[in-house]
């Protein structure tokens, strides 16, 4: 027998979100994600002066705020055909890394981790450990990560003048010029984080780390490291629940790319699907058959609406169901690094698909990744040199800014007429992540990764297996619907 069960709200997720399982034999057989909150940020802009996007777009999320101004100032910079100095350029990669980087520390311990001290395993030998270390609010990493966090985040002052919500970035790069003592700081900043990641999170240095390249290189590297550093011991949990066999979805990956870094970004754009692909932004359609939203054809995201039709008959969410060439993709960290060919991510996802313990392994990989290129960056700065050209009018003008947030692809698209803000039309990473049915009724990433989970009738609120699924995207939702 089928028995359908509505769970949510969620904790220690960003926002709103409702899932509608069916459930046969203690397992999903199909799942519904809702974004039940629209906020109507699209419609906010409309007839605003362009550089207003600037002030409005970062109130979208207090948590992603600076990828949302990356990706508003690029698409005003393309529109005003504006390239920003090298030391703009630095900063603003400098900037997002920054954020993307707390975002993923924020995420491991404060929204992944404490699933694991639940008393659904009591039973397990770690368990004592995991209680001791992850449990919410009471755990010691959070003493740990707090202070951690909260000093890396001073980056933000020196960069960006503040956080959330920085006005510093601009099309014509960074308004935040850095004097000689602050880039001293920035360099004791990184410095910091990389020893407190070396110590507490991995027990090894971050080069070595990003070496690894294969799942036979991280198990052997984890085992004697388990109870010593947070990850190892991530890896050993995921190890014996099998969490590699939990929550795959496509295993079809999209990136925008990531960090330009003069010549080239630092992860390039592009797609998986079982092999390398370019990636064509022209073919991005946004569905909106199962939202509650007006509309009939699926649209390209320049040409597209969010007009909403709350009791819309067949629609169970405010997201809208992003396809790329029609299909279903994944984005995030994980598809990042499969875009970007990182070899261990490669072999993970070749012998077990995209799963919860690719997710969170690409995530904190990215550590390893990151860090050593904003020292470099930082060290490339030039002081007194220009950080920011000044924006030019628009009249009538489109604009596309594509970046990489924490939790993947983000987009927007902006066209001006008469020099007002026309249209504007936002695609985060979570409005792919968790989108609903699409016309042909093809699921989402999240549906398609909760098929199959266990989802046991006498359990209260989410399963602990459902919520690891869900939490390995790492989920936005005010972003989502936004």
């Amino acid at each position: 027998m089928t028995t359908r069960r509505v769970v949510g709200p969620f904790n220690r997720v960003e926002g709103d979100l409702e899932l509608t399982l069916e459930i046969a034999d203690g397992r999903v057989q199909s799942a519904y994600v809702n974004s039940p909150m629209y906020r109507g940020f699209e419609q906010i802009l409309k007839g605003k002066h362009p550089l207003d996007a600037l002030v409005y777009v970062p109130r979208i999320c207090g948590i992603c705020s600076v990828a949302q101004s990356v990706a508003a100032a690029q698409a005003l910079a393309q529109a005003m055909g504006l390239q920003a100095p090298e030391n703009g350029r630095l900063a603003s990669n400098l900037t997002l890394a920054a954020e993307n980087l707390a975002d993923h520390l924020s995420h491991f311990y404060l929204f992944f981790m404490p699933d694991f001290a639940r008393a659904a395993y009591r039973d397990r030998s770690w368990f004592a450990d995991a209680q001791a270390r992850f449990k919410a609010v009471t755990g010691s990493a959070t003493a740990d990560v707090l202070p951690a966090r909260a000093k890396f985040m001073h980056m933000m002052g020196y960069l960006a003048g503040k956080w959330p919500h920085t006005l510093s970035l601009q099309p014509g790069g960074s308004a935040r010029p850095l004097e000689e003592a602050e880039k001293l700081r920035l360099v004791i900043l990184l410095a910091e984080f990389r020893a407190f990641l070396e110590r507490t999170l991995f027990g090894d240095r971050l080069e070595a780390v990003a070496a690894l390249d294969s799942e036979a290189a991280l198990l052997r590297w984890m085992e004697p490291r388990a109870t010593q550093a947070d990850f190892p011991r991530f890896l050993a949990m995921a190890r014996d629940l099998e969490l590699h066999r939990l929550g795959r979805a496509t295993d079809r990956f999209m990136s925008y790319g990531a960090y330009h870094d003069g010549a080239a970004p630092l992860f390039p754009p592009g797609v998986w699907d079982g092999d390398l692909q370019a990636l064509d932004v022209s073919s991005i359609r946004e569905d909106v058959s199962h939202s509650w939203m007006t509309g009939e054809a699926a649209l390209a995201p320049a040409e597209g609406y969010t007009l909403p039709q709350p009791g819309k008959p067949g629609a169970y969410s405010w997201c809208k169901a992003p396809r790329l060439d029609g299909r279903v993709v994944e984005t995030g960290a994980l598809a990042r690094q499969m875009v970007a060919g990182h070899p261990l991510i490669r072999d993970l996802v070749a012998r077990h698909g995209g799963n919860v313990t690719a997710r969170v392994v690409a995530r904190l990989l990215e550590f390893a990744r990151v860090l050593p290129v904003m020292e470099n960056w930082v060290r490339q700065i030039h002081p007194g040199a220009a950080f920011c050209f000044p924006a030019t009018a628009l009249d009538n003008a489109r604009g596309m800014g594509l970046v990489e947030a924490a939790r993947g692809s983000l987009g927007h698209w902006l066209e001006v007429c008469e020099g007002k803000i026309h249209n504007y039309q936002i695609v985060a990473p979570t409005t792919w992540n968790f989108s609903p049915r699409d016309a042909a009724g093809a699921p989402g990433p999240l549906e398609l990764a909760l098929i199959g989970v266990a989802a046991e009738e006498h359990t209260e609120g989410a399963p602990v297996a459902v919520q690891h699924v869900v939490r390995s995207f790492d989920p936005c939702m005010v972003c989502t619907v936004h």
